[in-house]
């Protein structure tokens, strides 16, 4: 594992402390919404259907767009034909809140993925009460009992998980959990280095009736074409949106509108 990943882990392990402490009540400010279908919203046929990253910054790429406002790339987002949103909460490495998730979905009607590093149930009730419609779980920092109290609490709240992998003992892991949503992220957590390839060798092995999505690299539209010939239905994609000078433009290329 990445040293930056280990640091980023040890934060969020401080921050569900301080959580627990501190309590979830009033967390959400009342802005709650009904959950909206995730996975459905994914498994659209006949396109890519594009998971849009709300990101100010990252670990790898540092500050990657200044000044961001949410609820305008969110509407610019959903404008251009985007089929998901995903909002990075994690403020210290990523520049996000988690403020921000009811505010967004009360300006759009797309489903919201909160991405952050989930460690523990009262970051999954957390994100129920501030309206997340799925979260992220990732395989690589999760035993297989964690996933599997994790995915079942999801399904409590109502909310779908996008679960992350990037190897076969990942694999292995989110199909024995029952993971629906199969996210394979291209960056190696021990590196982090990113290779388009990861999902080729990968995606043919997920059994049919899961939703198989690509993370990470995918910087234009001729990056989307190989995927789909080996059956991914979805796209996450952050830091090239965000770079863009078009940002609506950028969302029609990669999701081939």
């Amino acid at each position: 594992m990445h040293s930056r990943l280990k640091e980023i882990l040890a934060e969020k392990e401080r921050e569900v402390e301080r959580l627990k402490r501190e309590g979830l009540t009033g967390k959400a400010e009342g802005r709650l919404l009904p959950v909206r279908d995730f996975k459905g919203a994914l498994s659209a046929p006949g396109r890519i259907n594009l998971i849009a990253e709300i990101k100010s910054a990252s670990p790898s790429a540092g500050v990657i767009r200044e000044n961001v406002d949410p609820l305008s790339v969110g509407r610019m987002y959903e404008d251009a034909g985007a089929a998901a949103i995903s909002l990075l909460t994690d403020h210290q490495f990523f520049g996000g809140d988690l403020k921000n998730l009811p505010i967004l979905k009360e300006a759009v009607s797309l489903p919201i993925l909160r991405k952050d590093f989930i460690l523990d149930e009262i970051q999954i009730e957390e994100s129920s009460l501030w309206g997340a419609d799925a979260i992220l779980l990732i395989a690589r920092i999760l035993t297989k009992k964690e996933m599997t109290k994790f995915l079942e609490l999801c399904r409590t709240f109502g909310m779908a998980t996008l679960t992350e992998i990037h190897d076969r003992d990942d694999l292995d892991k989110a199909l024995e959990c029952g993971a629906e949503i199969i996210g394979i992220n291209n960056r190696d957590l021990d590196t982090f280095e990113i290779n388009l390839n990861t999902t080729l060798e990968l995606a043919p092995r997920i059994p049919e009736g899961r939703v198989k999505v690509s993370e990470s690299g995918i910087k234009r539209g001729e990056d989307v074409h190989p995927l789909k010939q080996v059956g991914i239905q979805a796209i996450l994609v952050g830091t090239s949106l965000m770079q863009s000078h078009d940002i609506g433009g950028k969302v029609r290329e990669l999701a081939g509108l």
